[in-house]
């Protein structure tokens, strides 16, 4: 569980709630005038319309799915992916290229796995670079797609709460006569804005942003993965590629790097 998204989120909705009961003099009926279903279900299900109309269908159900992102990003260590390349390139120049293969059998980073593999086959180191650059743009862009559905809830959201407040406003004036009325229609005029607000701020948009900076961290990682294997395939000296290889890391970072057991090295 990744725990700034869980603080946030607990954070968030505790800020939420506290200030509610506070506005309310602690008075909890009053409180719960704040969840007007209409307002909550205007809010989100008008911005889940729009989105669907923007975004094709199967881009917004895996941006729910990847959801499970935000609060348990996957396992990112580019100190443990610069060892494995570092191991990779001591069996190279220890047992030759074509050894590389039973070294990678095992692992589960498929990227790594299919650029060693096109290294093994033989193929033009240029080729190699195209495909393999080539793939993570295309991981850039279907993670963006992504990341762009809560974008996109984050924008609609405030504006299908500027409607409900219109129709607040619609009925209030329409009412003008019956005291009674101008209460309920004035609260959700109001609601329906606070909740358009929340939902952008409070869940929406940080969740783009959570991804985004995700998917950022896991392109540095790849971004690291095919220079290494360039080297390997280069021929480089494995210390070289190591220091080389260091260099997209911070300086806090780089004492990681020969600590991490390698994966089919020496």
């Amino acid at each position: 569980m990744e725990l700034g998204s869980l603080i946030g989120i607990i954070f968030g909705i505790f800020a939420l709630l506290i200030t509610i009961l506070m506005s309310a003099s602690f008075d909890i009926p009053v409180a719960l005038t704040f969840f007007d279903p209409a307002s909550i279900v205007l809010v989100f299900g008008g911005a889940a319309a729009s989105t669907m109309l923007s975004a094709p269908m199967k881009v917004f159900t895996a941006a729910f799915k990847a959801l499970s992102v935000v609060f348990k990003p996957p396992a990112l260590d580019p100190a443990e992916a610069i060892n494995k390349i570092v191991g990779l390139a001591n069996t190279a120049r220890k047992e030759g290229v074509l050894a590389l293969e039973d070294s990678v059998a095992n692992m589960d980073d498929e990227f790594l796995k299919k650029g060693i593999m096109l290294i093994v086959d033989g193929t033009d180191p240029e080729l190699v670079k195209g495909i393999m650059e080539t793939e993570l743009s295309y991981i850039d862009e279907r993670h963006g797609d992504i990341a762009s559905v809560f974008d996109s809830l984050g924008a609609y959201a405030p504006s299908w709460g500027m409607k409900g407040t219109i129709i607040g406003l619609v009925i209030m004036l329409q009412n003008l006569d019956d005291m009674a009325a101008i209460g309920p229609a004035m609260a959700m005029a109001l609601l329906t804005t606070l909740w358009g607000a929340v939902a952008a701020n409070a869940w929406f948009l940080p969740f783009a942003n959570k991804l985004k900076l995700v998917s950022k961290e896991e392109a540095l990682l790849k971004t690291v993965l095919i220079e290494g294997m360039l080297s390997i395939q280069a021929g480089e000296n494995p210390r070289i590629i190591e220091e080389k290889l260091k260099s997209f890391l911070a300086p806090a970072l780089r004492s990681n790097v020969g600590e991490v057991t390698v994966e089919g090295g020496d």
